[in-house]
């Protein structure tokens, strides 16, 4: 018979890992499932805003993150790294929630913590993949300091691409934002506000097709649909900020789902509408996306999740 634990945490990231080590301080008896530990932030060069170091790269924290859960690893926690879950469902008549993993292996638990995050949309021009961590970058709040007093290109023109502009500022010598319609998304008071620093430039209705360099990007090309006239930017950082997507497909069948597939959460206690369900972090419908707000939230659920369990 399947052993059903109290609790199935599904990822591995910031999130995931600071719900595992609270679960098993507070002797849940808990399975973390997870392709890989780290998040999105594992690929980062340097980051300079994880709380209590001043930089540390992001494969080292990814190897801290993991070491940490796996610290507690043994009779009340037990770690499946290396896959990925592809459905969450749950049983009708005991209420039990079941994982099922790529390799066919199902895991049963009274609750869950959603905690799989997002990935960037990446940019879709000639030699993006190329320069995909050699000056293109997709965490401004990340790597920003690396372009200290350098001329660079934010691509994207919501309240994402507006506010990393801002963050740049006040390292990059200059800042220039494409946005490829003829609107801008991002808030007004958030546009006006950017726009008048005197380093802040933006450009619409642009179509972005090529990036270049040698080791490091050097120049972006892109279009002007409006004049149809190709122009080359020198530049030596692009940011991308042109969306994210949700890994939440495998549960849309027990959690509903926003119009951006994202997991609505109770702020206060990151409860799901379902019963017996917590989400935190990049998969939510929360405000704000990062490392130490995501593993906040995650902590939170793990508060909400023990006063649930052993109340019952």
């Amino acid at each position: 018979m399947e052993k059903i634990f109290e609790l199935m945490i599904l990822g591995g990231g910031p999130a995931g890992c600071g719900a595992a080590v609270y679960a098993a301080r507070k002797r849940l008896d808990t399975i973390l499932i997870t392709p890989e530990f780290g998040g999105q932030s594992a690929v980062s060069e340097t980051i300079y805003n994880w709380i209590g170091t001043p930089e540390i790269g992001g494969q080292t924290l990814a190897d801290n993150l993991a070491a940490h859960a796996k610290y507690y690893e043994g009779d009340i926690l037990k770690i499946v790294s290396g896959q990925k879950v592809i459905k969450l469902s749950k049983d009708p008549e005991t209420g039990i929630f079941i994982a099922t993993t790529e390799n066919g292996h199902t895991y049963h638990a009274h609750a869950v913590l959603i905690t799989t995050g997002s990935g960037r949309r990446k940019l879709e021009a000639i030699n993006a993949d190329v320069f995909e961590h050699k000056g293109i970058t997709y965490c401004a709040s990340c790597d920003g300091p690396l372009f200290s007093d350098m001329d660079v290109v934010v691509i994207g023109g919501g309240n994402a691409g507006f506010e990393s502009a801002a963050q740049l500022l006040a390292y990059a010598k200059s800042v220039t934002l494409l946005h490829k319609s003829e609107q801008f998304r991002a808030d007004e008071i958030t546009v006006e506000k950017v726009l008048k620093n005197p380093h802040m430039k933006a450009i619409k209705s642009v179509e972005i097709l090529r990036v270049d360099g040698e080791k490091f990007v050097s120049s972006l090309t892109y279009r002007d649909k409006t004049t149809n006239e190709e122009i080359t930017l020198p530049t030596q950082g692009i940011f991308v900020e042109i969306g994210q997507t949700p890994n939440t497909e495998f549960a849309k069948d027990v959690v509903s789902l926003d119009s951006y597939h994202k997991i609505p959460v109770d702020p206060r206690t990151q409860k799901t509408a379902v019963q017996g369900v917590w989400a935190a972090g990049d998969c939510t419908d929360g405000l704000y996306h990062q490392n130490n707000i995501a593993t906040g939230d995650a902590v939170k659920a793990i508060e909400d999740i023990y006063q649930e369990l052993k109340a019952r």
